[in-house]
């Protein structure tokens, strides 16, 4: 199957049909579009990667110049949620998925940013030549972000909180292996200072990288919020777990009535 059938059929699973159609057709577009744009950043921030480790110009300019779809596409599904809340006015569940999308987007766009940064310290570390260190931790950190990433999607595409609370718990891992890694690259610098800015540069990779996982955490989130109706942001962990717990029995109670 297709990334494209995929992606139109996560987009009609997560509406709920009305009355009207045109409103469903309006919805399920911004919710295409929006996935599309996921995937989209997730890719970039693996082919970034996978230019820094290679050390491949060409690839690593690629993902500079491609910055702008990410950008345009931003621009275009704003557009589209203005349009749909202006002739439809949703409320109740359809405002928060619209809420949703609408801060979802803004995340979307930082990930594409973050692999541009990479992207350029590739270049960089092209030119100035090879860190000694630090590309096996990127290339660790990238495999972890990117997975945390693809699941807060697909989480969005089904509603899964279960799935959503998974990924927060992943960018607990990711944050300890970022200061793992720092803190490596960090004693190396003032054991031998030789390379400090080289070294640096896979720091600010690394950096990019995390502030990704905190992007995907975002998303997840967004599908706790649009299927509870909870702000989980900056909530205790415990507190987040009950909601999840809550809203899954609810809903598994729901759906056996």
């Amino acid at each position: 199957m297709s990334n494209t059938n995929t992606i139109k059929e996560a987009s009609m699973a997560i509406t709920t049909k009305h009355l009207s159609k045109s409103f469903d057709n309006d919805l399920d577009e911004v919710i295409e579009l929006f996935m599309q744009m996921g995937h989209m950043a997730a890719e970039q921030v693996m082919v970034a990667t996978r230019a820094l480790i290679a050390a491949d110009e060409a690839t690593a300019k690629k993902v500079i110049e491609d910055d702008h779809l990410i950008n345009q596409l931003e621009i275009k599904i704003d557009e589209q949620i203005i349009l749909l809340v202006a002739k439809r006015q949703p409320a109740a569940n359809d405002l928060r998925l619209v809420m949703a999308l609408s801060k979802g987007i803004v995340d979307f766009e930082r990930v594409g940013d973050e692999a541009e940064k990479i992207a350029r310290m590739a270049c960089q570390l092209i030119e100035d030549g090879a860190s000694p260190r630090g590309y096996s931790e990127v290339q660790h950190l990238s495999n972890q972000v990117r997975l945390m990433l693809l699941d807060a999607i697909d989480a969005f595409s089904n509603m899964n909180p279960q799935q959503a609370f998974s990924v927060l718990q992943s960018d607990t891992a990711v944050n300890e292996e970022y200061q793992s890694a720092t803190r490596a690259l960090m004693t190396y610098i003032m054991e031998d200072s030789r390379h400090v800015s080289k070294v640096i540069n896979i720091l600010w990779v690394l950096r990019a990288l995390e502030r990704v996982g905190d992007h995907a955490r975002n998303i997840a989130e967004l599908v706790i919020f649009c299927t509870s109706g909870k702000d989980v942001r900056h909530t205790d962990f415990m507190q987040v777990e009950q909601i999840v717990q809550q809203t899954t029995d609810a809903s598994m109670s729901s759906q056996s009535k």
